[in-house]
């Protein structure tokens, strides 16, 4: 049976959330996705209804791995031109996504090669940074370091937790996103790698999807080329 990183995360996450005071709202999984169900949809684990659904150009595919007793996703090989195959994992825009003020953690296990990294790939992420807020994991440059953005409604400018370690050593890692009050945090196999502040009031409401593997299938997608496995969103 594939070991779960969800219980470690999540169980994180309840500690630090449980010090928020009694008014705000009630920690909840929103999203959840391990992968191991091998069919043409990705079924949403939290119940909620967020089904993934690959959308690709130029016959780009994921393809599953083992990993565990269980499954990950796979996506694309490196390709650099302007006519590279491209392929994200969507669920359509839902309210429950949006954390708005509200704490939310994030996060996936991956795995990458040094070859394999880019100057920026997408893991997990809802909204632009150019309008509308955005939330994002991400892996950075060419060592392959991992980092966490989270952007305002009313403001264009990235906040940004970027990890002091890399993640593309062929092995996997799991990666955690925390924005709690003012305080926006890298985990790299449950350290803390990195922090950032961010204003009290920062809120992300947005009307995009909730994305793996890249921003959509147009040029400039952020492909991320490594596997990735247990992706999840926790929000409150």
């Amino acid at each position: 049976m594939k070991r779960s990183v969800f219980t470690i995360a999540l169980a994180a996450g309840l500690l630090l959330t449980g010090a928020l005071p009694a008014a705000a709202s009630p920690t909840r999984v929103v999203a959840r996705y391990d992968f191991d169900g091998r069919s043409g949809a990705v079924l949403d684990g939290s119940g909620r209804g967020h089904t993934m659904r690959a959308i690709s150009r130029r016959g780009a595919r994921v393809s599953y791995v083992p990993r565990g007793g269980g499954w990950a996703l796979q996506f694309p090989p490196k390709c650099s031109g302007a006519r590279c195959p491209h392929v994200v994992l969507q669920t359509p825009h839902a309210a429950d996504l949006n954390p708005g003020r509200r704490p939310i953690l994030f996060g996936a296990t991956v795995r990458l090669t040094t070859t394999e990294t880019t100057k920026g790939q997408n893991v997990v992420q809802k909204g632009y940074s150019k309008k509308g807020s955005q939330y994002k994991l991400q892996i950075d440059g060419r060592l392959g370091r991992p980092s966490c953005v989270v952007v305002d409604v009313s403001a264009g400018r990235i906040h940004l937790a970027y990890s002091s370690v890399s993640v593309a050593n062929g092995a996997w890692h799991t990666i955690q996103c925390r924005r709690i009050g003012t305080s926006l945090s890298v985990v790299v196999d449950g350290q803390v790698r990195g922090t950032a502040k961010v204003p009290p009031k920062l809120s992300i409401i947005n009307a995009a999807p909730l994305s793996i593997g890249g921003k959509g299938v147009y040029a400039d997608n952020d492909q991320f080329q490594g596997a990735v496995d247990d992706v999840w969103v926790q929000i409150g």
